[in-house]
């Protein structure tokens, strides 16, 4: 049963929120090296994307694989074989000899860094119900928050002493103190009373279940859109601020790692309220500041404002991410008892897969047009909100939370 009434101890944060990390670990930490990576292997900016699509549609289906399979086999096996996986796949890309091999290499570690993502999602639901839990996912984001604040910066860094090559190496050693750690210190949070039988058909009739159910579907739709916005915001950031304005890879880690520290700082802030007024309310005040700044990000890229306009519209995105991001999978995980694991997958599946197929759009104009980046951000951060708005269960008031 979830543990309402205790807190999370120290040592369940750090862990959950390390594992959590693999998404933006896997595709934060090369991003600076993104365009030299791309003209070494002789490839288009947009083929030189797909490695980031590949790593993003990897961990969407890794998550749908292991989020399930967690839910018949308990949380700790598919955990630890995915830990093992993904350190031998990131050593594999270290030594990717064309793009084509490096962006199968990506998909592969995706998958299987899936896994961490979507179980640590669902442990927390089995240990925390309502405000508790999304206080935890708000910590988690604190936790999380600080790989794509140093992801980047140590991204950066290697590629002065070392190529692009040298990241990969450097992510596969991050997962053999996770998976140590794992074995050690984290137990089975899904008692064999607790599990799902029935295999594939019972998985595809919760899926539809899930589709189709009002207190969930709206909540995970614009959360995968407004995540969506964010993505783009990865993809093509390197290329805008290297290419168009000029900004070094280390220059573009430093502004990262800001954009980065108000995601953390706003989504500790969320947690400290979400009891008070309610995670579905907060994910809607989110949504809003997402929609305005994803437009205020279209209307600089059209109007070529400027670096210094720009670099404060994607602040203001990721900033508000930080609301998103906890109270959206709190809001949507909320009534999912009993199939949390396929829920997270879910969730994690519109979230990632999304940002797979954005990715390479932001790039169709080549390394020197930030346009495409502008757009994808508006229409994603807009739909998210109007999602929201049109098809969410209604919620009364703050004090009156949904």
């Amino acid at each position: 049963m979830p543990a309402e009434a205790r807190g999370p101890t120290k040592g369940q944060i750090a862990l959950l929120g390390s594992l959590t990390a693999f998404g933006p670990l896997s595709t934060d930490m090369y991003l600076p090296g993104l365009p030299s990576l791309t003209r070494q292997l002789g490839a288009s900016t947009s083929t030189g994307q797909l490695t980031l699509t590949g790593c993003l549609l990897g961990i969407a289906l890794g998550q749908l694989i292991a989020g399930p399979m967690s839910d018949s086999l308990g949380r700790r096996r598919p955990l630890i074989g995915g830990l093992v996986g993904y350190v031998a796949a990131s050593l594999a890309c270290a030594f990717a000899p064309s793009i084509w091999a490096l962006i199968v290499l990506r998909l592969i570690q995706g998958i299987l860094g899936g896994a961490g993502v979507v179980i640590a999602r669902a442990i927390v639901r089995d240990l925390f119900a309502g405000a508790m839990a999304a206080k935890v996912f708000a910590t988690l984001m604190a936790v999380m928050g600080v790989a794509p604040i140093f992801a980047p910066l140590i991204g950066g860094q290697v590629l002065a002493i070392t190529s692009w090559r040298g990241i990969f190496v450097i992510l596969g050693a991050i997962g053999v103190p996770l998976l140590l750690a794992t074995i050690l210190w984290l137990p089975e949070t899904l008692p064999p009373h607790d599990r799902r039988r029935g295999g594939l058909p019972a998985t595809i009739r919760t899926f539809g279940r899930l589709i189709s159910d009002r207190s969930y579907a709206p909540y995970a739709l614009s959360f995968a859109l407004a995540t969506a916005a964010m993505f783009a915001y990865i993809a093509g950031s390197s290329f805008v601020l290297e290419d168009v304005y000029g900004v070094s890879p280390q220059v573009f880690g430093l502004v990262f790692a800001v954009n980065s520290a108000g995601l953390i700082s706003v989504s500790q802030i969320g947690g400290r309220v979400v009891a008070r007024v309610g995670a579905p309310y907060l994910f809607r005040r989110g949504l809003i500041g997402t929609g305005i700044a994803a437009s205020a990000t279209l209307v600089f890229t059209v109007a070529h404002a400027g670096l210094v306009p720009l670099i404060a519209a994607l602040f203001v995105l990721l900033t508000c991410n930080g609301i998103v991001l906890p109270n959206g999978a709190a809001s949507a995980m909320a009534g999912q008892r009993g199939a949390l694991g396929s829920a997270s997958a879910l969730l994690g599946l519109g979230q990632f897969g999304l940002g797979a197929l954005i990715a390479p759009l932001v790039g169709i104009g080549g390394p020197h047009d930030a346009l495409p980046m502008g757009l994808v951000i508006g229409i994603c951060g807009l739909a998210a909100l109007a999602v929201n708005l049109i098809l969410s269960p209604r919620i009364a008031s703050a004090s009156a939370p949904a």
